[in-house]
């Protein structure tokens, strides 16, 4: 029932109830994380066989001439570009495969702006007065701790159903050079699940920058993370920006940390072929090279888009029922109540709710006193304040069925008291 066409009385019976259920669920002495979209145990065991490559010592040359074991190739070897340059849609010499984590290639890329600026510029960022960055929001904590550890100013943007919004980025963008950037979660989003659309996409490539360094920080996490067989479909950023005659303008980032191994992964970036020289310059005084010993095991193992498809499919037959379990749960609890939404994907590794502005964070309190941990309120917000104090990220991928049920309906009981608590003004 709709609780705010319950009476008051109505409301104090129910509120009673649902405090007796969260007592008990209290008594439990649960301990179960829900903070981070983490890849469950039976995940990590589809790319076990992985590790069996190389394999022996003459696999460990490429095709390409290129011994693994050794020294040098600071971009990746021909290989692994080639592989990950079809997953990312841009020409092999338009991409860099680095390390296990996209996250140190774009703390690495914020950093390198603040020390020597980007290229067609020769002031670094940090020798500005201010340095501000476009954040839209709900988004990843991560991307906000990088900027704000560097001293960046934060602008949160309002997401809207196909992205941020446009006309409010336009605005900033156009007035004012201190605005150095923006992040995107384009496919997918962290925490929302949006997809970002062709007009939200071509907008960005197109729109005047009072700052001519202005840069498109694109972090594509959920590119091949699909839990349907109906795929959102994402227009080429790249493509758009050299047809808006901006060919420089997006720096694009990936990895395999939620397709194979997340402490081992691979980690890639592309750009124009002007960004790509630069980085590469700086690159090689940072390293000799990255690990090519598993960038080749990557490319023996998934071998192709193919395969790589093929690989993505038997991930989503074990999360599409975790995600499907807090759904039906969200909605046999809540659906009626008119008290929370929440958000359905199509892939990624997120559910996004809200509650009843000014209620997040009093739900997450409650259920981490109760024994289960969610991402902290605000959290999905620069400097972790999020202005209605109404979302809440869900993680369902990491813990087991029984757990995940649990951790859910607790959700939904510490939502409907901090909701009646709320309504009835105590």
């Amino acid at each position: 029932m709709d609780f705010a066409e319950m009476d008051r009385e109505e409301l104090k019976q129910r509120l009673e109830i649902l405090n007796r259920t969260y007592e008990n669920i209290k008594a439990e002495n649960l301990k179960l994380d829900m903070s981070r979209g983490k890849p469950c145990k039976e995940q990590l065991e589809l790319s076990m066989e992985m590790l069996n490559y190389p394999g022996s010592s003459d696999k460990c040359i490429t095709p390409s001439g290129t011994d693994v074991r050794n020294y040098g190739i600071l971009d990746g070897i021909p290989e692994a570009k080639e592989l990950f340059s079809r997953m990312l849609e841009v020409d092999p010499d338009e991409i860099i495969i680095g390390g296990n984590s996209s996250l140190s290639m774009m703390y690495d890329t914020v950093s390198r702006a603040m020390t020597f600026g980007v290229y067609g510029s020769t002031v670094p960022w940090s020798k500005l007065p201010r340095v501000k960055f476009l954040c839209p929001s709900p988004g990843y904590d991560r991307h906000f701790a990088i900027t704000e550890l560097f001293g960046v100013e934060m602008i949160t943007i309002d997401m809207k159903k196909d992205g941020p919004d446009m006309d409010t980025v336009e605005r900033l963008v156009a007035e004012d050079d201190s605005i150095k950037g923006i992040w995107c979660t384009p496919k997918y989003s962290n925490p929302d699940g949006i997809t970002y659309s062709d007009e939200v996409v071509d907008r960005l490539a197109n729109m005047h920058t009072a700052a001519k360094d202005f840069r498109i920080f694109w972090d594509n996490a959920y590119v091949v993370h699909h839990l349907t067989d109906n795929h959102d479909r994402l227009k080429n950023i790249l493509e758009a920006c050299k047809k808006a005659g901006n060919p420089d303008r997006v720096f694009i980032f990936a990895s395999t940390s939620k397709i194979t191994f997340p402490g081992a992964g691979v980690a890639m970036m592309a750009a124009s072929r002007n960004n790509v020289e630069q980085i590469k310059k700086l690159l090689g005084l940072r390293t000799i090279g990255p690990d090519k010993l598993n960038q080749l095991r990557h490319v023996m193992f998934l071998k192709d888009m193919n395969g790589i498809e093929n690989h993505m499919k038997k991930h989503a037959a074990i999360i599409k029922p975790k995600f499907d379990m807090v759904l039906n749960i969200l909605e046999t609890e809540l659906g009626d109540k008119n008290i929370a939404r929440w958000s359905r994907p199509n892939g990624g590794y997120f559910i996004s709710f809200y509650t009843m502005p000014g209620c997040a964070s009093e739900v997450v309190k409650m259920a981490k006193e109760a024994g289960v941990k969610f991402t902290p309120a605000g959290a999905t917000y620069p400097y972790g304040k999020d202005p209605n104090d109404s979302n809440i990220r869900i993680a369902p991928t990491l813990p087991p069925a029984h757990e995940l049920k649990k951790a859910m309906e607790l959700l939904t009981v510490c939502v409907q008291i901090v909701s009646a608590k709320k309504i009835l003004g105590c």
